[in-house]
């Protein structure tokens, strides 16, 4: 099994080229917000940390939000607390998918929270700026200062373009990531074939 990692800026549309490769996908954005609606031992464990802004269940992105905004650290202790289930949820979702060929990982904070691994295929999503921007504004709980936020913990853009093997150049059209993703996956089992 080959380990697909997506990397890009936050809205460039990460989600979207992950689930074009066809192939299972770890979504982290998606089991985060499951951890916030289903997980009662997460939100004992950030109730306990964050008392005054954590206070029922399930955890709605309001409460995580004016934590968010409240405090630099708040962040950080959420992270903490939440990447170690992911890590879990991760390692399942591989034991599930062992015999597949690929699994894509769209994981925001992949390299940040050291998830991949030295012979994971990296592949960079860049969108233009502008492009990023109206995508985000359409998201129903988009804050310019949690955004901001996110943006100064993760590692820069131009780095993990750097490391990245593969670049897709996201126009937000159907055609142009499918023939970006056919592409890669087209180099990717040659590659396999001839080794």
């Amino acid at each position: 099994m080959k380990r697909i990692g997506i990397l890009g800026d936050i809205g460039s549309g990460k989600s979207y080229v992950a689930k074009n490769f066809g192939y299972p996908v770890f979504n982290a954005d998606y089991e985060v917000s499951k951890l916030y609606q289903e997980n009662k031992e997460i939100y004992h464990k950030l109730r306990r940390v964050l008392p005054e802004y954590i206070y029922k269940f399930p955890i709605d992105k309001l409460q995580l939000s004016k934590a968010i905004i409240a405090n630099n650290s708040n962040l950080k202790k959420i992270i903490k607390i939440v990447h170690k289930e992911i890590r879990i949820k991760i390692r399942s979702f591989l034991i599930k998918n062992k015999n597949k060929k690929f699994v894509i990982l769209d994981v925001p904070l992949l390299l940040e929270n050291k998830i991949n691994q030295k012979r994971d295929i990296l592949v960079y999503v860049q969108s233009k700026k502008d492009d990023i921007l109206r995508n985000l504004v359409k998201r129903k709980n988009f804050n310019p200062i949690i955004f901001k936020k996110f943006k100064e913990i993760q590692l820069p853009l131009a780095y993990k373009k750097k490391i990245s093997r593969f670049i897709i150049k996201n126009q937000f059209t159907k055609k142009s990531v499918k023939y970006e993703v056919s592409k890669i996956l087209k180099i990717i089992k040659d590659e396999r074939n001839s080794s």
